[in-house]
């Protein structure tokens, strides 16, 4: 997601550092981003001009020491840990006057807050995927978040063509404190038998009228994260009906984390001519 906030800042004549845990991820999420917008010259949406301005905005950072920035924006995997030594990171490598936000999908803004010099700076900037087409954006107060601070983010979301929505800072915010146990819900579905993959995905698309079905989406999400925002709802409610269903522990156990690793509650095979294809994968 990283990438995609990338994208959608320099398309608006932002000038962004792009940081990953290496060089090479670095590089692939630039490419990523280039190939992105080539589908988009293709397809006529933008010139062939602007799509080489964009990527101009964009430079890779091979560090995060002494970053001259106004705004710095973590995306790096749901674990507290790691978002954690972050923002310690960042409180001491950005000016004070730094804004500091993050891009988490459940865990607390005032946690992270707390952490630095200057939890009033800190904010939840959360992104849908993909970045570039989905038009919301959840506004997370910290309990020490400022007025200002929330109003740059605000401000700034709008600015990009998003829809910004001000939660409150609670496990999952909304989003995901409703979606996560409805693709929870799923998951025990299945575990239990009551009817196919297939035929939940089906039941949700048809009956509900939902673009993906929830186990289809939670393969999209990552499994790996779809237990830690399970984790964080559980913990964070203590309510049983936030508990991660066996079989999601399981899967993520196994390394079944889904489409990145080519294996969820599908199977991504690849056909004869390179073409991804999904196929219901076998419950343990």
């Amino acid at each position: 997601m990283g990438g995609g906030i990338a994208q959608v800042l320099a398309a608006k004549g932002h000038e962004v550092l792009l940081n990953d845990v290496d060089e090479a991820r670095i590089r692939k999420g630039i490419d990523a981003i280039a190939k992105r917008l080539e589908r988009d010259v293709e397809k006529g949406k933008i010139g062939a001009e602007l799509r080489g301005e964009i990527l101009s905005h964009i430079d890779a950072r091979p560090h995060l020491r002494d970053l001259d920035v106004q705004l710095a924006i973590e995306a790096a995997s749901e674990r507290l840990d790691l978002k954690l030594d972050l923002f310690r990171f960042l409180d001491e490598n950005t000016p004070p006057e730094a804004v500091l936000a993050s891009n988490t999908s459940s865990i607390s803004i005032t946690v992270l807050g707390a952490v630095t010099s200057k939890p009033q700076n800190v904010v939840g900037m959360h992104f849908m995927n993909p970045v570039p087409v989905m038009k919301l954006v959840e506004v997370i107060r910290g309990i020490a978040t400022s007025e200002a601070t929330f109003a740059l983010v605000r401000d700034l979301a709008l600015a990009l063509g998003k829809t910004p929505v001000e939660v409150r800072d609670f496990p999952g915010f909304i989003s995901n404190r409703v979606l996560l146990p409805m693709i929870n819900e799923a998951i025990y579905a299945l575990y239990e038998g009551v009817a196919s993959a297939e035929a939940i995905d089906t039941v949700m698309k048809l009956g509900m009228n939902h673009p993906m079905g929830p186990l289809t989406l939670a393969d999209f999400i990552g499994l790996d994260t779809c237990l830690a925002i399970m984790n964080v709802l559980h913990e964070g409610f203590g309510d049983s009906k936030y508990r991660p269903c066996p079989l999601l522990k399981q899967y993520v156990a196994a390394g079944w984390l889904g489409k990145k690793s080519g294996r969820g509650f599908y199977d991504y095979a690849t056909t004869s001519n390179g073409a991804a294809r999904a196929v219901p994968a076998p419950t343990t």
